[in-house]
Order: C-alpha cells, then structure tokens, then sequence
C-alpha cells in the first residue's frame, strides 16, 4: 500500500541575518559598504520516513530539535530545502489552534471563517458547524465575539474545527492539553475514530504516555536529525535514557503544588540511603523515606503517604499507613515516620516522589506536596532497560 506521507533525504535550512536594516536608506547603505553578514542553520538534516494509513505516528524530542519545522514541510507551509515530502491526501493540521480567529466575530462566525480558511466548502461548514460547536463544549457563547474568550476556550473552539475537516492526514502539535479531562478525552477518542476509518495522524507531543499509547511507530529528533527510529516503545526508552543520561527534562503532564489545611504540615523529606546529598541511588540499593511532620493539635490516626511518579507521568506505586495496616494512633507535636525499601526495583531513569498526609478517611488533606521532590536511578548492577522495574527472576533452559 503506498504510504499517505513519505519523506526522503529531506534538510531545511534558514539563513540568519545578523543585522536587520531598519530604513531603506540604510539597507542600501550597507549593501554598498559592508556585506551582510549571514549565518546558515540547518533546522533539519537527512530526515527519511513513511507514514502509513491507519497510522498513529509520533515525533518527539527536545525544544529546537526540528519537530514543529518538520510538521510545517508536511503541510506545506514551507517548502524542504533539499529533498522530497510527498504528501498523498488531505491534511487538517492542529499546529496554532486559535490561528485565524477575527476577535470582533463571534464564535460562530469564525466557525465558518475558519473552515472556510482549513478547505471546507459551504455545504460541509452548514452541515458540520452544529458537531462543532458541540463539541467544542462553549454552546452558551458561541454567540459572543471570541475577544472575551479564553485561551482554552479558543483553543477548544479551534480543535473542535480541525477535526471536523475530515482530513487523511492530522498533524497534531502540542495541543492535547486543551480544555480539561473530558474535553481531553473526547480529544483522544476522536482521534482513535479517525485512526479507525484510516487516516493518519502524526503527533508531536513531550508527554511521553500519549506517544506510548497512541503511537504504533516513531522518531526522535535531535539536533535536526533522526537519532532513533522504529517501535514507539524502544523510541520512547532510547530518549528516556539520553534523557537522564544527560540531565534533560522530559516534560510530562503539569502536575506539582502543595495543598491542605496544614493541622499537621510536613517540614522536611529526607531520602536517606547510599547517596542522599545528590538524591542519586542505584537500583537495588535500599533508600528510606522519612518524612518529618508537626501537627499543631492532637490528631487521631493521621494517614501518611507517598507516591512515585516516572519523570514523563507514570504513576508508578502509593503506598500509605493505612492500606499497609500500619496504626498510627493519635499524633501531637513534632515526630517523622519512615517508609523503607531495602532493594529498589525501579530502572534507570528520574523520578518525582509525592508525600502527604491525610485523616482516617483519606478525605481530608492537612497536608499533600505532590511531586515536589525528585530522586535518580542508576543502572546499578542491572543491564534492563525495557519497562519500569526489574523482577529480578531467574531464566532457566531446558532441552
């Protein structure tokens, strides 16, 4: 089956001017005096690959890495300054989602502005404007001039569009973090429909779940050039691991912030074990959590807690008193409690780790720092990379 998207030995470059004339005067001035200086970057290198129908395909790497220069060659807002993209359908690209609002029409008028921009003919915008407000969720203002929108209303609003132009091709950057957990999810599903009936996506995302659970294959950019391509899974491992090695952020889902009425309040998280002055333990080393505590006022079975976060948003574990059947007893004054693991199973890579503490019920937060404290794993003496934690089993061979 010949691919929907095919790219071959494709660079872009863009020529950076070190002065920008601000008259006309002096442009031709120093056109006669002095020679502009120009520096070439190359945005993209030697990027080879084919996308196919009915492919979730996903591209990821750090910022200035080339992702968004490469969507826009895709959809044909520039041009490969060497090389081919050939691009075999229709093509709804979600890369700036309040792009072509007019702020003084209101919602339903940049509906059809905005469809009639993305290629829709008048039969489909009077047909599909009803599906896309709806889905949009801002019924009750569609009839209000976009000025007094939010910017997730916007956005909201403009990816309801864009999925709704029924392409082949949906180029999605960045932007399945509108809206909140529903709109989100309505977001998700749409796209697996469309993957359903045969299109092709192609998601640029920094979350890496979305990019394993979506993607069947990917690339990673770095620098302009493709450093690892294939499965989404072994693509996804690659740029963790070049990730830690080197220090670099992945950025996850937002998540961080403290909250709680602080009738008992956490005043320091040690991580104690081998290496506790740089939070850096190897796996299968022991670490211990202690977590220091005040409560203001003589508190009945407190329920302490703590969560570990993968650096891209995996929850990973949560243990607490009261599911470990750990008795707690009434609490006053200052104390801390210990959570130790003698032989930390977790792989090489970051983590956040969460603590808190919460009444009996786990109702009633009197204090709750969510991923506010970050630690590493080494490789230690394991070879594993696949995965999250080590079972540390035994294989045997029989013949």
């Amino acid at each position: 089956m010949k691919p929907l998207i095919e790219a071959s030995s494709v660079g872009k470059r863009f020529r950076i001017s070190h002065h920008r004339p601000t008259s006309l005067r002096e442009r031709f001035i120093r056109k006669q005096i002095f020679k502009d200086k120009t520096t070439e970057l190359w945005a993209l290198r030697d990027i080879d690959f084919v996308v196919r129908r009915g492919e979730v395909f996903g591209i990821l790497g750090s910022n200035g890495s080339g992702k968004s220069t490469l969507l826009r060659l895709i959809a044909g807002v520039m041009e490969p300054t060497i090389g081919t993209i050939s691009v075999d359908g229709r093509v709804g690209a979600l890369l700036d989602l309040a792009a072509g609002f007019h702020p003084e029409l209101t919602g339903l008028e940049n509906v059809e502005l905005n469809a009639t921009l993305l290629g829709m003919n008048p039969k489909e915008i009077l047909h599909k404007s009803t599906d896309i407000i709806e889905f949009s969720g801002i019924e009750d203002f569609i009839d209000t001039p976009v000025k007094y929108y939010s910017s997730g209303m916007l956005m909201r609003l403009g990816f309801s569009i864009s999925i709704h132009l029924d392409p082949d091709i949906l180029l999605v950057d960045e932007v399945l973090a509108v809206g909140d957990e529903n709109f989100q999810r309505r977001c998700l599903d749409r796209i697996d429909y469309l993957r359903d009936l045969g299109k092709s996506i192609i998601l640029v995302s920094h979350d890496m779940r979305q990019i394993r659970q979506m993607c069947s294959r990917a690339i990673w950019l770095n620098e302009g050039c493709i450093e690892h391509a294939g499965n989404a899974e072994e693509v996804v491992q690659a740029y963790l691991a070049f990730a830690d090695s080197t220090d670099t952020e992945i950025i996850g889902p937002e998540h961080g912030g403290r909250w709680g009425t602080r009738e008992i309040e956490i005043t320091d998280v040690e991580l104690r074990g081998e290496d506790p002055s740089h939070r850096v333990y190897q796996c299968g080393d022991s670490l211990t959590v202690r977590i220091h505590y005040n409560a203001h006022r003589a508190i009945r079975d407190p329920v302490f807690g703590l969560a570990i976060h993968r650096s891209d948003g995996l929850h990973i574990t949560g243990p607490n008193t009261r599911t470990d059947g750990v008795s707690t007893g009434t609490v006053e004054g200052s104390g801390y409690v210990e959570y130790a693991v003698h032989n930390i199973p977790l792989l090489p890579g970051v983590y956040n780790l969460s603590v808190a503490i919460y009444d009996s019920a786990i109702r009633h937060p009197y204090d709750h720092q969510d991923r506010l404290h970050r630690f590493r794993i080494g490789k230690g003496t394991t070879l594993e990379r696949e995965g999250v934690v080590t079972l540390r089993g035994v294989w045997s061979l029989n013949t």
